[in-house]
């Protein structure tokens, strides 16, 4: 009769639970679902899962070292635990940032936020010599096995890399882009920023990335691209100094070996598409998986 009668208690609640549920409460379990699902497919793609996985080891730790009454040990695991806000923070920084980054990129009323009056028409002028230069100069590189790294900043700015290097301001073309990365030049071992379809600065320090799955044959060109491209939606250009490869960096993916036509491609697939963020990444599918060898 106990059983019954809890059982009846819960079912009870239970349906008391259900009944009292209004509009509201529907949307808050709606969206709290909606971020849970998001953070998991947000987990799956970085290594915040190993992270977690981690953690969950940690808490089944605790749980051990309390049943078994190991005080020290658990006084330990227990301050831990006290400061886990302040350690996820630290030890999450660069996910949160590129979540951060990521709520920023939110379509706005054009204009609100736009550093440039020119017509979308205008723009779209600039981008294609832009991409024409860009190519024209990558084939040249390429053949005389010159090193380049090229930054193509599109919606987060890259103001604090700019100041790393030199400001020029100029419409490309190949033989600029060529000069900067002649060898020896001032300006041949940093990056080159184009911003708004033009030559904004050479001569800048990207962040090398932290990924340890990158293959040691990749030099430090190839993981500053990498860390530039998992710190910002910049799309990132590198011509080998070794083989002579074209290399294409983005969202934390690398794309090696590519010929100019399929840059020429992601170009403008990226650049000159009508909400070119979702058709460059949606339509190509281009970017899936780590390292496309």
């Amino acid at each position: 009769m106990d059983t019954v009668s809890t059982l009846d208690d819960f079912w009870g609640k239970f349906a008391g639970t259900v009944k009292g549920i209004g509009p509201v409460d529907i949307i808050d379990m709606l969206v709290v679902a909606y971020i849970v699902y998001k953070l998991i497919h947000h987990l799956k793609e970085t290594r915040a899962a190993q992270l977690v996985k981690g953690l969950v080891i940690y808490f089944g730790a605790f749980l051990l070292v309390s049943v078994a009454q190991m005080q020290t040990v658990r006084f330990i695991m227990q301050y831990l635990l006290d400061n886990a806000l302040i350690l996820l923070v630290v030890v999450f920084q660069p996910e949160l940032r590129r979540a951060l980054e990521q709520i920023g990129r939110s379509k706005l009323p054009v204009g609100l936020f736009s550093g440039h009056p020119d017509s979308e028409e205008a723009m779209r002028l600039k981008w294609q010599n832009a991409i024409a230069s860009i190519c024209e100069a990558a084939s040249s590189l390429s053949r005389t096995q010159t090193g380049a790294l090229m930054v193509i900043e599109q919606q987060v700015k890259l103001g604090d890399i700019i100041k790393t290097g030199t400001i020029i301001d100029s419409d490309p073309s190949m033989e600029l882009i060529g000069n900067i990365f002649f060898p020896n030049s001032p300006l041949h071992d940093g990056a080159m920023i184009i911003r708004d379809g033009r030559l904004y600065a050479a001569g800048c320090f990207l962040p090398l990335s932290t990924n340890y799955e990158i293959s040691k044959q990749l030099g430090t060109r190839h993981r500053a691209a990498l860390g530039m491209s998992e710190n910002s939606d910049s799309l990132v250009i590198v011509v080998s100094e070794e083989t002579g490869y074209i290399t294409v960096a983005r969202n934390g993916a690398l794309n090696i070996n590519l010929s100019i036509d399929q840059l020429r491609k992601i170009l403008e697939d990226l650049l000159l598409k009508e909400d070119k963020e979702e058709k460059g990444d949606k339509k190509s599918g281009f970017w899936k998986g780590k390292n496309n060898k």
